[in-house]
């Protein structure tokens, strides 16, 4: 996880750095055979170009993210492990008669309210 920011960071300046070269090139006839291309095919050239470097930069930082070991699995805690295994020992008898016998009683006596 701690290269996760470099990585992010390189990827966010290659795909601003890499679209302005390609529109920067194009527009000052830096690339080989850019001067028999018309204006108009130019700008429609460099502007291809650009948005498919951009795509390029994204399909590259997602193969790197799906390239990266999982992080360790984290680990329950254990005062909680602890008391799950000491709930899990106690006998339920006790527990399941009291508690059901209480609000059974309970509730019919507010039914007998709520009805006489």
């Amino acid at each position: 996880m701690s290269g996760v920011m470099p990585k992010f960071a390189v990827a966010s300046m290659v795909m601003w750095m890499a679209p302005a070269a390609i529109l920067y090139g194009f527009h000052h006839q830096l690339f080989p055979g850019v001067i028999q291309l018309s204006s108009s095919a130019q700008t429609l050239v460099s502007g291809f170009l650009a948005v498919i470097s951009v795509n390029l930069v994204i399909g590259f930082y997602i193969y790197m993210a799906l390239k990266e070991t999982p992080a360790k699995e984290p680990q329950p805690d254990a005062a909680f492990l602890a008391n799950a295994k000491a709930s899990i020992n106690r006998p339920i008898s006790s527990q399941v008669g009291d508690d059901s016998q209480g609000k059974e009683r309970w509730s019919r006596k507010n039914l007998r309210r709520v009805l006489f």
